[in-house]
């Protein structure tokens, strides 16, 4: 029997960043319409769409050998103990910070601090993370499941909410203000305990996750090559903000070299001005998909 890795990968909001950074990383990613089971081109590889929320029980129960899923989650299924994780990926819908589950309450709400929520009303899809926290601050309080909508609640279904946030856009669109932080989180590459123990699929784990930071190491940066006369070779390199030190190489004319490096994309514009004042010539710059260290 072929051995095949099941690969869990986050429905919803995620779906589509997570669809594009294994492109990035080499791999084609297909979702079909209706279908939980989206293609991919490694005959090795078995993957499933699951929503993020529900990914670590899956993988802690052993239906999933691993998964992408937000710390968060985890800690919501306290599933910490249960499942190994490999890698953070930092990556979300919107930006690159990581979330943060917050308690907010309208900006007319008396609450200023934790001890102000004795007794009342929180609405939040985290209530496991919302009780712990509410429970080592000393306060007892009614926490309520959310189906979705959470922020726009308070005043009249709720005293306070516990959500997410990247921006906090939608909680000041909703006349909400935070009152405190309750858990940072980054999308994580979890396995299977057993799974992870096993060497074949460990190995194709581990080869997977290398490939996936490989990808995200690469976003937002370019390669830059030129050619550069010895004599200018220093002042040259003055201007580049190098992610490591530039290669150079000789080239058949003693006189010259090859310089190769990496750096951001949103200096490219402001530096090649500069190296081709410095004395740098036939310039390119060209896209990177992957960088391993």
């Amino acid at each position: 029997m072929d051995q095949v890795l099941k690969l869990g990968l986050p429905a919803g909001s995620l779906q589509e960043a997570t669809a594009e950074l294994f492109r990035k990383a080499g791999y084609k990613v297909t979702f079909a319409s209706r279908s939980y089971y989206p293609a991919i081109d490694d005959p090795e590889l078995h993957c499933t769409l699951i929503r993020a929320q529900e990914m670590a029980r899956y993988v802690r129960d052993g239906s999933l050998d691993c998964g992408l899923t937000g710390y968060d989650w985890v800690v919501e299924n306290d599933a910490q103990d249960a499942v190994v994780e490999l890698a953070e990926l930092v990556f979300s819908k919107v930006s690159r910070r990581p979330v943060r589950w917050v308690l907010a309450v309208p900006n007319d709400s008396p609450v200023r601090a934790p001890k102000d929520l004795q007794g009342k009303r929180i609405a939040t899809e985290v209530v496991t993370i919302t009780r712990k926290w509410l429970a080592e601050h000393g306060v007892t309080a009614n926490v309520e499941f959310s189906w979705g909508a959470t922020e726009v609640k308070p005043p009249k279904l709720a005293d306070a909410i516990v959500e997410v946030t990247e921006t906090g856009s939608s909680l000041r669109a909703n006349n909400l203000r935070i009152v405190a932080d309750l858990l940072t989180s980054t999308t994580r590459f979890i396995a299977n305990p057993g799974a992870a123990a096993d060497p074949w699929k460990r190995r194709k784990m581990d080869d997977l996750v290398l490939m996936l930071q490989g990808a995200m190491a690469a976003e937002g940066q370019v390669g830059l090559m030129m050619n550069v006369r010895r004599a200018d070779l220093d002042r040259v390199i003055a201007q580049l903000p190098a992610l490591k030190n530039p290669t150079v190489s000789n080239l058949a004319d003693p006189d010259w070299v090859a310089v190769n490096t990496i750096t951001a994309e949103d200096t490219v514009r402001h530096i090649i001005p500069q190296l081709k004042a410095a004395g740098a010539c036939g310039i390119v710059e060209y896209p990177l998909n992957k960088i391993i260290d």
